[in-house]
């Protein structure tokens, strides 16, 4: 009679042993890379009360990530240009597989799962050809590359699942780049951002620009509303004296809106990050230290809080928690007090 291990193994290796939930893994609430002290790369599982759930190395710098929602394992995509994303097994820090871009491509950062978790879709850039693409990875089969569609624009940054699971929206900022010179931006004069909305198979259902006032204005980062309403942050690029709102949100068939742009002074035409909660709206500016919470309807602004270095924010249950440079986690209304950590945060809190 085999015993218990041996019993074990085989499960293993007939597959059948059962997967690790968010809950083995201390529970977290979010996701977020950063750096220690000792200028380690990492990506860290957060609880709902800013507590370090659980931390696990990266091989450089990290930027968003995304949250397998089958079980406990999350994709850190490198800093744009990066041409690989790490797959962690977030119970034993084992990487699962590692994405690669293919030859001339290169990843933004930020990918989405499909509501059942078996497609991972990624934003990319084909710099030679200077147009956005959209990669297709088979979450079932070791995170193969089966496909990929154009964006629909250039300079494609973060990418959400429509809340019908049945379409993706995409921040295409419309800023040329390639790898030979950095981050350097080619073709300021002629961008010109847009929102695009793509069925699952790459065919474009929508697409949205806004007025040649704001051509410059480069569609960065997006949070979703259960209604479909979805709200974009943007990175001015002019004169960052300029007075632009950095804020806006769209809905298929109600058009589009913008903020007022005198809610913007001081944030240096940059908005860092964006989340979604109920009627509320939450933007950063880390050049401008400052978290700043919209009415999601009206886009009229209600509270401005002074943060220092604040990047990354995300939904929570008391309304909204935010990240900082400096190693800090708190909720910006006070309601639960602020967590310093060892770890400098990088650019984004992702709710799991």
């Amino acid at each position: 009679m085999a015993n218990r291990r041996s019993f074990i193994a085989g499960c293993f290796a007939a597959g059948l042993a059962p997967k690790t939930s968010w809950a083995d893994v201390g529970d977290p609430a979010f996701l977020s890379a950063g750096m220690t002290r000792g200028g380690s790369y990492v990506l860290c599982g957060l609880t709902s009360d800013g507590q370090i759930a659980f931390q696990r190395p990266l091989p450089s710098r990290g930027h968003a990530a995304a949250a397998q929602p089958k079980r406990a394992e999350a994709v850190a995509f490198a800093r744009r240009p990066g041409t690989f994303a790490i797959v962690l097994d977030c119970a034993t820090g084992l990487e699962n597989a590692r994405l690669t871009a293919p030859p001339g491509q290169h990843f933004y950062g930020h990918g989405a799962f499909s509501a059942d978790g078996d497609l991972l879709f990624t934003t990319e850039n084909d710099f030679e050809a200077a147009k956005g693409i959209i990669g297709v990875w088979d979450t079932r089969n070791g995170y193969k590359r089966i496909g990929e569609f154009a964006s629909g624009g250039i300079g494609p940054h973060d990418i959400k699942m429509m809340p019908d699971g049945k379409m993706l929206v995409i921040a295409n900022g419309g800023v040329e780049t390639h790898p030979e010179t950095g981050r350097s931006k080619l073709n300021i004069p002629t961008m010109w951002p847009n929102l695009t909305y793509l069925d699952l198979d790459g065919q474009i259902a929508d697409q949205v620009e806004l007025d040649a006032e704001f051509r410059k204005n480069s569609i960065r980062h997006l949070a979703v509303a259960h209604d479909g309403t979805v709200a974009f942050a943007m990175q001015w690029q002019g004169d960052v004296s300029d007075r632009v709102p950095l804020l806006g949100t769209h809905k298929r068939g109600f058009g589009w809106r913008v903020s007022n742009a005198s809610d913007f002074e001081g944030m240096q035409g940059y908005l860092g990050s964006i989340a979604a909660s109920g009627r509320r709206l939450a933007v950063t500016s880390p050049r401008g230290g400052a978290l700043l919470e919209f009415d999601a309807h009206e886009l009229t602004l209600r509270r401005q809080y002074e943060i220092e270095d604040v990047c990354g924010v995300a939904p929570a249950h008391n309304g909204f928690t935010c990240t900082t440079g400096l190693g800090v986690v708190m909720a910006p209304s006070g309601s639960n007090p602020q967590k310093p950590h060892s770890i400098r945060w990088d650019n984004h809190l992702v709710a799991i």
